[in-house]
């Protein structure tokens, strides 16, 4: 069975309006002392019925309590009236910080060449200055980053030559070891005329019963 909502508003009925007091009471003050025991809070309720009559609870001494409760007033009081010593310091801080945020912000925007027109002569002249000090100052920056650059490739290029001289040499060595041919074996020359007088017998050997050949044989 789905219970019914109760409507939160002023009970009419006298007598359901005393027993509806007699219960949410005793059950408020139920709820004050667990809060107390589960969580060692320190608690006081004072509570006066329609017909003026008095009910309390505390956790320890109500006097105690509302002492504590009136020097907490006054400290608040006093807070809101005189800002501690250290929130003063904080707001004087703040408000100096905005102030040069809002003067940097202003001067930014003149380097920029922006709300110029406010400007007197004397610091239009001093903005001059300025504008050319740090112009100076970023072609110095400019010119030693590119002088930089440059010593950078020069490096590179003394490594590339090294290794290019060292790559010659080295081709250069493997021309000299190579033996050419014609030095090593027999000349054309000279394996013609090998040939040729192989081929060629004297006739008149032939002829001879006895005869002594040197050189290669004749054919038949």
């Amino acid at each position: 069975m789905v219970r019914q909502r109760i409507q939160i508003k002023r009970i009419d009925n006298l007598t359901a309006r005393q027993v509806t007091f007699s219960k949410r009471r005793r059950g408020l003050f139920k709820k004050a002392q667990e809060l107390s025991t589960l969580c060692d809070a320190e608690i006081a309720l004072i509570v006066f019925s329609a017909t003026g009559k008095l009910f309390e609870y505390c956790s320890s001494s109500m006097m105690q309590v509302i002492e504590r409760h009136r020097l907490c007033s006054e400290d608040i009081g006093r807070q809101d009236k005189h800002p501690p010593h250290h929130t003063q310091r904080e707001n004087h801080t703040h408000a100096m910080l905005a102030e040069e945020i809002k003067e940097k912000t202003a001067e930014l925007r003149h380097l920029k060449g922006e709300e110029l027109v406010g400007l007197s002569m004397e610091d239009l002249v001093k903005l001059e200055k300025l504008v050319e000090a740090g112009l100076s100052r970023i072609a110095k920056t400019k010119g030693d980053k590119f002088m930089k650059e440059i010593g950078i490739l020069k490096k590179k290029e003394a490594l590339l030559k090294e290794e290019n001289a060292k790559l010659r040499q080295k081709v250069a060595g493997t021309s000299e070891d190579e033996t050419p041919l014609l030095e090593q074996g027999i000349s054309s020359e000279s394996v013609t005329r090998l040939s040729d007088q192989a081929g060629s017998c004297p006739r008149d050997l032939n002829n001879s019963d006895t005869f002594l050949q040197l050189g290669l044989p004749c054919p038949n």
